[in-house]
């Protein structure tokens, strides 16, 4: 089993990165959120689920391995699986999704991308009494508002398109997408980097 991945980033796409290692290239899927926030060439450890399926192996890699071990967890529940799971943890920051289910609320894992009302139950009873571990280690990072000190990256015509590009690919619908774009045009405008982008527009989504 690989337990973890270091090397440079040689590429990053919408749902992965290639990493090299040792002049080897491994391809990690990764949350949409991870692939925005690293630069090609960065020095980056990912530690890593390895998915075995009969045409394929699959390496999956987290920044943490209390994400980590909240993937695994989740995609051992039925009915979940890797492609689930990491959406999940794309969505919202894992501090949410633990409160969300030792709290039992349904309506918050029901706006998660592939999760209706039946699988959130299911979620909430096959995981609420196995997260107190990870309630108590995980961090609670701030969502960025985009309107800080940082600096703000040049007004890109593409940036609306780049981020209902990203959240379709973390799960919403095209409708869902394009509702949120429409609602951050003026941060849109402004050149907001894009990881910030995303972090408000997934907030939005769990506010609904």
């Amino acid at each position: 089993m690989i337990a973890f991945v270091e090397g440079t980033v040689a590429y990053a796409e919408l749902d992965h990165l290639v990493i090299n290692v040792n002049g080897v290239g491994y391809r990690v899927f990764v949350t949409g959120t991870t692939a925005y926030q690293v630069n090609e060439g960065e020095n980056l450890r990912l530690f890593t689920h390895h998915h075995v399926r009969e045409d394929a192996h699959l390496l999956y890699g987290f920044r943490t391995k209390e994400e980590k071990e909240l993937f695994t967890r989740l995609n051992n529940v039925n009915g979940i699986g890797p492609k689930v799971a990491l959406a999940i943890l794309g969505a919202g920051t894992p501090d949410q999704f633990v409160f969300a289910v030792r709290s039992e609320d349904v309506n918050f894992l029901t706006k998660l991308p592939g999760i209706g009302k039946k699988t959130a139950q299911r979620l909430i009873l096959d995981l609420k009494e196995k997260l107190d571990d990870l309630a108590v280690l995980l961090p609670t990072p701030a969502l960025a508002t985009g309107k800080g000190t940082s600096k703000a990256a040049p007004v890109s015509k593409g940036l609306g398109a780049e981020l209902h590009e990203a959240l379709t690919s973390l799960g919403y619908t095209e409708k869902e997408a394009h509702e949120v774009v429409r609602s951050l045009a003026e941060e849109i405008s402004e050149g907001v980097p894009i990881e910030s982008l995303i972090k408000l527009a997934l907030k939005q989504m769990m506010r609904q």
